[in-house]
């Protein structure tokens, strides 16, 4: 399994669609590396040579793209400096509401979770003693 940038791309999948599993790398740049490397865009990942490898790594890091761990630090930092400072977007991240206007009284399960249902309980009814 080719490892490119601390990360393991699939082996069976073309070079561009393998890259798109490093984060930070999309379809655009990835098809971008593969052309800037002079690889065959139909090449399989587990063709690859150290040869190939570097011309990839070098092309990424030519760019100077912010990809994987760093990229990965960077939006964490941004999210606790907005819940440091109180803003309305920081709020809405500790809270794990929708933070870009979205509605709330229905849907936005993917943010909220599964439903929890609340006061509805049942009581149990004492056996009574004569």
């Amino acid at each position: 399994m080719p490892r490119l940038l601390g990360v393991d791309i699939p082996p069976k999948k073309k070079i561009a669609i393998s890259l798109r599993y490093i984060y930070g790398l999309g379809p655009t740049r990835a098809d971008l590396v593969v052309k800037e490397a002079g690889l065959d865009p139909n090449m399989r990942a587990a063709d690859l040579t150290e040869e190939h490898l570097n011309k990839l790594q070098h092309v990424i890091t030519d760019r100077k793209w912010v990809v994987e761990g760093d990229l990965r630090r960077d939006i964490a930092a941004n999210l606790k400096r907005l819940q440091a400072i109180n803003c309305y977007r920081g709020i809405r991240h500790r809270k794990g509401l929708p933070v870009r206007g979205q509605r709330t009284s229905t849907n936005a399960r993917t943010r909220k979770g599964p439903r929890k249902t609340v006061g509805v309980t049942k009581v149990k009814a004492e056996p009574t003693t004569v």
